[in-house]
C-alpha cells in the first residue's frame, strides 16, 4: 500500500484549478472529480464518478454539490489524496444516475453501445460472469411493468448481482401508508446499492436522484421520460438499420403521453441529417416541448395523418399503443384516439426493404400478429437488445469503465 501511495503521490501534481477527492476502494477508485469537463450525470475519467448533481424544483435546473455516498465510505479503504487530479483522466466516463435523455450526448451514446456489445458476449456466454457479486439492486415499481423491471432484474443477475423487488410500490409498500418518495428512497438505499425505479409522476425520478447517495436508474416516471428504453431503442436502430445519421424515423401512436417517444426524440437529435414524422390522433400530439427542443437542435419533423405515405418514406416506422391509463375517466377521447393508425400487412408493403418495425410494447391492436412473421418486425429483438443495455448501465454505474 505505501508503494502504491507513493506512486499516485508522484502522479498527482499541481493542478490546483481542479478539486478531487479520490478513495482507493477494492482495487478501484471512487471519489468526486470537479473540473471544466465535467457534465451533467457523468464525469471524464475512468476511474472517478462525477460531480453529483441535484435537481432544483423551483428554478427546474440541476444544480452541482459535492457528495461522498455512504456506500463509497464504508466500502473505501487506506489511501485518500486530495486537491490533485488524477492522471487516469481520459475520454472514458463513469454515469452517476440514469434521469433522462438529456444526460447522453453521441461520445457516451457510442461508448455504452461498446459495452452492450460486450455484455452480449457475456450473456451467450457458458461461464457465468461474477463482475458485480456482493452487489445488491432494489427495483422499486410504482406502475406495472413486465419487459423493463424483469430486464433489470436480469441484467443484475446474469453478472453476479442480486435483486431486492417490489412489484406495486404504490399499493404493497409504505407509500400505501402516505410515506414521502424521498424517505423511501433514503430507507431504501440501507439496503441496496443500486435503485431502479419507475413510479406514475413526471419528475420523481429527478426527485429521487436529489435524495439519494446511491445511483437511481429512472425506469420511467408517468408520461415524463423513459432513457433506458431510449437508449435501447437507439442501440437497435443502429443494429437494424447500420446507422444512425441520415435516417427518418416515423413516431406512431399516443405521442403525448408516451414517455419513451419523448426520450427517443431527444437522443435522435444527438445525429445528424435526421428527419422525425409525427403520426398520432389529434388528441394526443406530441407536445410542443419536443417540438421546440427539436427545432432549436435543427432537427427536421413533420405531423402527418397519413401512416402509408410516412411508412413509405421511413427507415424507422415506431409504433406505440394509445396508454389507456393515461386518460383517467375520459374513455370517450381514449376510444376516438384508439386504433387509428394501425400497422398491418399493408402497411408492411410500401415500407422499403431495409426498413423495421418497432414498439416499447406492451402492444395492443396497433400491430397485427400476423405482422411479427416478417423479417423487418424487430420489436422483439428490440426487447432482447434491452438486456444488453441495461446489463452495460448497471456495470458501469457500480463499478466504472
Amino acid at each position: 500500500m505505501a508503494a502504491s501511495s507513493s506512486l499516485m503521490s508522484h502522479s498527482l501534481q499541481a493542478h490546483d484549478s481542479t478539486e478531487t477527492a479520490i478513495k482507493c476502494c477494492k482495487g478501484y477508485m471512487y471519489g468526486n472529480l470537479r473540473s471544466s469537463n465535467s457534465r451533467i450525470g457523468y464525469s471524464r475519467s475512468k476511474f472517478l464518478t462525477s460531480p453529483k448533481f441535484l435537481y432544483n424544483k423551483n428554478s427546474t435546473k440541476w444544480e452541482h454539490i459535492e457528495k461522498c455516498p455512504t456506500r463509497n465510505e464504508i466500502r473505501c479503504r487506506a489511501v485518500e489524496i486530495e486537491n490533485s487530479v488524477s492522471p487516469f483522466v481520459s475520454k472514458k466516463f463513469e454515469l452517476d444516475d440514469v434521469i433522462e435523455a438529456q444526460q447522453f450526448d453521441r461520445e457516451i451514446l457510442n461508448y455504452i453501445f461498446e459495452v452492450a456489445l460486450d455484455m452480449e458476449k457475456i450473456e451467450k456466454s457458458s461461464s457465468k460472469s461474477q463482475m458485480l457479486k456482493g452487489y445488491l439492486m432494489a427495483t422499486l415499481f410504482y406502475e406495472p411493468s413486465t419487459r423493463t423491471r424483469l430486464s433489470f432484474e436480469s441484467a443484475m443477475k446474469r453478472l453476479g448481482g442480486e435483486v431486492l423487488t417490489t412489484e406495486n410500490a404504490r399499493e404493497f409498500s409504505s407509500a400505501a401508508k402516505g410515506e414521502t418518495l424521498e424517505d423511501t428512497i433514503r430507507t431504501v438505499e440501507g439496503y441496496s446499492d443500486i435503485i431502479v425505479m419507475r413510479h406514475f409522476e413526471s419528475g420523481a425520478a429527478k426527485k429521487a436522484a436529489a435524495t439519494a447517495s446511491i445511483p437511481i436508474i429512472n425506469a420511467g416516471d408517468g408520461p415524463g421520460q423513459h432513457p433506458t428504453q431510449a437508449l435501447l431503442d437507439v442501440y437497435t436502430i443502429q443494429r437494424e438499420i447500420g446507422k444512425l445519421d441520415g435516417i427518418k424515423v416515423g413516431l406512431v401512436g399516443d405521442l403525448a403521453n408516451g414517455r419513451t417517444v419523448r426520450s427517443l426524440a431527444y437522443l435522435l437529435a444527438k445525429y445528424k441529417d435526421v428527419k422525425i414524422y409525427f403520426v398520432s390522433p389529434d388528441v394526443v400530439k406530441m407536445k410542443d416541448d419536443i417540438k421546440d427542443y427539436l427545432t432549436s437542435q435543427d432537427v427536421k419533423w413533420e405531423e402527418c395523418d397519413n401512416l402509408m405515405e410516412v411508412a413509405s418514406e421511413c427507415d424507422v416506422v415506431y409504433q406505440t399503443r394509445i396508454q389507456r391509463e393515461r386518460f383517467g375517466e375520459r374513455i370517450d377521447v381514449y376510444e376516438q384516439a384508439r386504433g387509428k393508425y394501425i400497422v398491418d400487412k399493408n402497411v408492411l408493403k410500401v415500407m422499403q426493404r431495409h426498413a423495421v418495425v418497432m414498439h416499447p410494447l406492451p402492444r395492443l391492436d396497433e400491430i397485427t400478429v400476423d405482422v411479427d412473421e416478417d423479417p423487418r418486425a424487430a420489436y422483439f429483438r428490440q426487447a432482447k437488445n434491452g438486456l444488453y443495455i441495461r446489463m452495460a448501465l448497471v456495470k458501469l454505474l457500480l463499478l466504472g469503465w
